[in-house]
């Protein structure tokens, strides 16, 4: 019995340091600076609106780059709708000081090859007005890699 409750912390503890956030992984530009500049309200349990501020209403229905890490909606390795974010996959969004980043769901207009590593995409900005429960506030559509 001790030996398994020893086994269980010497494991858990194992995955608790392995999931850490690595600080310089995070991606920081000042266009993820106008993607942070949402903010949300709760409607009810079911509903949160995006509140779009100026800073980023501007650059709506307008090219916008963004370089960050795929985070994929579905299997294979050939993507064309995912989301990308400012920290990668494989690190603990709920490990750090900052929680959950912001995601934004990329539309590519041909398939991108996974990768562990940052990707930079040029799309059209999109601001879904709608429930953000259902559907992503932020969208890049008929984004190309560059």
């Amino acid at each position: 019995m001790v030996k398994n409750i020893v086994l269980f912390l010497l494991l858990f503890t194992g995955l608790a340091v392995k999931a850490q956030h690595n600080p310089d992984d995070q991606v920081m530009s000042d266009n993820w600076d106008v993607i942070g500049s949402v903010d949300f309200k709760i409607i009810k349990d079911t509903e949160m609106i995006a509140i779009y501020n100026n800073n980023i209403k501007k650059f709506a229905n307008k090219p916008f780059e963004l370089e960050g890490y795929i985070v994929p909606i579905k299997d294979g390795m050939k993507q064309t709708k995912f989301m990308l974010s400012t920290l990668p996959i494989n690190q603990c969004y709920f490990c750090g000081k900052n929680g959950v980043p912001i995601m934004v769901l990329v539309e590519m207009t041909e398939p991108i090859k996974f990768t562990y590593q940052t990707i930079t995409v040029k799309g059209t900005l999109k601001l879904n007005t709608g429930n953000a429960m259902d559907n992503p506030p932020i969208v890049l559509s008929a984004a190309k890699p560059i």
